[in-house]
């Protein structure tokens, strides 16, 4: 299940870059440093996981409790697992932008602007 997230969002965000690649050229021809444009694109995804982490653990909570008659040995409301979970989730998708992040910040601006 991690790594179909792992792909999906690692493709989001590759994509995101892929239709950024004219703004991060006129950046970095601007006289911003890679490392600017990786944090960026890093915090553009992160900040995407946590609203999706912000939106899905209350509703998993709601959920846990939903079904509580049908867990078995586990908590409903756990707090270990939900931490666990959380931080996977936060790592993979540390993991899917750093790929995008780096392949934006080796954009050479003259190719980028003279592509299109």
């Amino acid at each position: 299940m991690l790594e179909d997230l792992d792909q999906e969002l690692f493709g989001v965000i590759a994509y995101a870059v892929s239709e950024r690649t004219r703004e991060i050229a006129i950046r970095l021809a601007l006289g911003a440093k890679p490392g600017e444009v990786f944090r960026l694109v890093v915090g553009q995804g992160m900040m995407l996981a946590l609203i999706g982490l912000l939106v899905v653990l209350p509703l998993a909570l709601g959920m846990g409790r939903a079904v509580a008659g049908l867990l078995y040995g586990a908590a409903p409301n756990d707090f270990a697992t939900f931490a666990s979970v959380a931080v996977a989730l936060a790592a993979v998708a540390l993991a899917a932008c750093y790929l995008p992040a780096r392949r934006a910040m080796r954009v050479d601006p003259i190719v980028a602007l003279r592509y299109e």
